[in-house]
């Protein structure tokens, strides 16, 4: 088992799915309807099964260009995860924006639903795949628990999960994604120790820490 892969699978997984079970309960606020969370459930399962296949797939590509490509999309992703952190930073201290905008009827806040759980699970997917070709099991049970917590946590939590602030835990998974970016670069053009990973995820914790929430 590889730790620090399992825990930034299981990191981005609970992020983003974590957003998708608040827009479900808020959904769900508005008209008690079950079939919401089935929608989430649906449009996720589909887009992560299709993740963990390709993610078997890319076993059989040179490691050398694998390692490009995954730190390439980390780093794209790492730091558009930083820029939501910054915004979720500004959320928690000046509150949302003001827009009302309201969708009605069953059938609209399906699709809602089933889109959100998409686009979700899509945006997990792709950090996913990145991380699979580096331990394929280690990602899956990433991906397995993060989608188990989210689970249990959204019933559990039910009444509070929207008021959940997320800034520090998108400061914390960017920061992983930019590490293990870094870290494959590396890997790429040279030999490195694992053990290089704690420094370089400290330097970048406390960089990406500091940057979010400057000026905020």
């Amino acid at each position: 088992m590889n730790i620090p892969i399992l825990l930034a699978a299981m990191g981005i997984t609970l992020l983003e799915m974590s957003e998708a079970s608040a827009v479900g309960i808020a959904l769900y606020a508005e008209q008690k309807e079950i079939s919401i969370f089935l929608a989430i459930g649906l449009s996720s399962a589909i887009v992560l099964s299709i993740t963990a296949i390709a993610g078997d797939l890319l076993l059989f590509f040179p490691i050398f260009y694998v390692r490009l490509i995954s730190a390439t999309l980390l780093l794209y992703f790492g730091i558009r995860l930083f820029f939501s952190a910054r915004r979720s930073v500004k959320f928690q201290k000046y509150g949302p924006p003001k827009n009302s905008h309201e969708e009605s009827g069953k059938n609209s806040l399906l699709v809602t639903a089933f889109s959100v759980g998409a686009v979700e699970s899509f945006e997990a997917a792709i950090v996913l795949v990145a991380l699979f070709p580096q331990s394929y099991n280690s990602t899956l049970e990433g991906l397995f628990a993060g989608v188990a917590i989210v689970v249990v946590a959204a019933y559990i939590l039910r009444s509070q999960v929207r008021k959940i602030k997320q800034a520090i835990m998108k400061i914390l998974v960017s920061s992983l994604l930019l590490t293990f970016s870094i870290f494959w670069y590396l890997e790429s053009v040279t030999t490195t120790l694992d053990i290089y990973l704690i420094p370089i995820f400290a330097v970048v914790f406390l960089t990406v820490n500091y940057v979010a929430r400057r000026g905020v």
